[in-house]
């Protein structure tokens, strides 16, 4: 199990470290994860691009492979939603409180999908409300500095993007020509703090595998991109790579829905396929533990919620008022599993690829480094 390593070697100690990089200190002790001084900063977010990923294919991003690199460690649960939320906020899961795709809504009895901000018929979530800490975006304005975000149109003004990046100057930009070019446009300003986003290699990914022929076209344009926007950084630049996840191949598929052992005492199966969240009908939690732990005995972590939480997978502590949207059991595969739960996610049963355990291929991913 790698738990995540927050406090200094996690996706959520960067956006502290980059903001430190501009010369944006704040209140709270500074994270061991220190970046060197730059006028400006880029972040190129590629979605899915773990690093072990990365390494076993070398060949095929010989751009990426050949820049000066580390490691750090996604957060839990390795998933877009959660880790959007800890580099928008500085924060770990436990405290920004995104802790999995699709959470259960306190006293509702319905799940919530935190990445299409989807609710069922008559509920309404404010992003606000659902993702109340300030955003490290709108503490660099607070600075004098006006962060820019770099992706597609269809994602601006969405639920996520409110949750995770007010405070930005989000820039519409499709192609990937347009995406380099809106880039090297936001970074002429000093100082300057830009983000872009790549996420067609984690499409790739789940529904070929990776490792895959398009999985692999998709590393090349990648990899590709990250030379472009290099080769127009201005002086005084530093650019960083990283992800929000890496991901694994599913050789096995159990269905929970179908398995009466897995259904017996419970309410809600939230989570995906790699870090279940099962939220259990009253009275029920002890049972569901029990059945889940011995279904799935040497091929996934079953924990209860306290189990969960005091052994830091969702980081040091976590806000009483999120308790209650992670599962009162936590099941997350360690073998090439997918636990499936059609009814809330139909579209995932066809997934080659999935992500979001500890296992190193799904939690670590790179931080590889440009300047000028």
């Amino acid at each position: 199990m790698l738990v995540p390593g927050y406090g200094g070697g996690s996706l959520a100690d960067l956006p502290g470290a980059l903001l430190g990089a501009l010369g944006v200190h704040g209140a709270d002790p500074e994270t061991p994860l220190v970046l060197t001084p730059a006028d400006r900063v880029c972040l190129f977010l590629v979605d899915g691009l773990g690093a072990e990923l990365l390494r076993a294919h070398a060949e095929a991003a010989p751009f990426l492979s050949g820049l000066k690199s580390r490691t750090l460690t996604a957060g839990f649960p390795a998933t877009t939603v959660t880790s959007l939320c800890s580099l928008g906020t500085g924060l770990p899961p436990g405290e920004h409180g995104m802790l999995g795709l699709t959470l259960a809504v306190p006293g509702t009895g319905q799940l919530f999908n935190c990445l299409r901000w989807t609710l069922p018929d008559g509920l309404t979530m404010d992003p606000e409300q659902w993702q109340p800490a300030p955003t490290v975006y709108q503490r660099a304005a607070g600075a004098g500095i006006e962060p820019a975000y770099v992706a597609p149109a269809e994602f601006e003004g969405t639920g996520l993007t409110r949750a995770v990046y007010r405070g930005v100057r989000y820039i519409a930009a499709d192609t990937v020509d347009e995406r380099v070019a809106r880039t090297h446009e936001a970074m002429r300003a000093r100082p300057a703090h830009v983000t872009v986003y790549y996420g067609d290699l984690d499409s790739a990914g789940h529904l070929t595998g990776w490792g895959s022929e398009e999985w692999l076209r998709q590393l090349a344009i990648v990899d590709d991109m990250a030379q472009r926007l290099a080769e127009g950084l201005p002086p005084g630049s530093a650019m960083y790579v990283t992800a929000d996840h890496g991901m694994v191949n599913a050789t096995e598929k159990v269905d929970a829905e179908t398995v009466p052992e897995l259904t017996e005492g419970v309410a809600l199966i939230g989570g995906e396929a790699r870090a279940r969240h099962v939220y259990a009908a009253p009275g029920a939690a002890r049972h569901v533990l029990e059945a889940w732990r011995e279904t799935f005995q040497g091929k996934a972590w079953v924990v209860s919620r306290q189990e969960a939480v005091e052994s830091g997978w969702f980081g040091p502590r976590v806000r009483e008022a999120w308790l209650q949207r992670i599962g009162d059991v936590v099941a997350v595969p360690y073998t090439d599993l997918a636990i499936l739960a059609p009814s809330a996610h139909p579209i995932e049963a066809i997934f080659i690829g999935y992500h979001g355990s500890m296992t190193p291929a799904e939690q670590n991913i790179p931080l590889l480094e440009v300047r000028t």
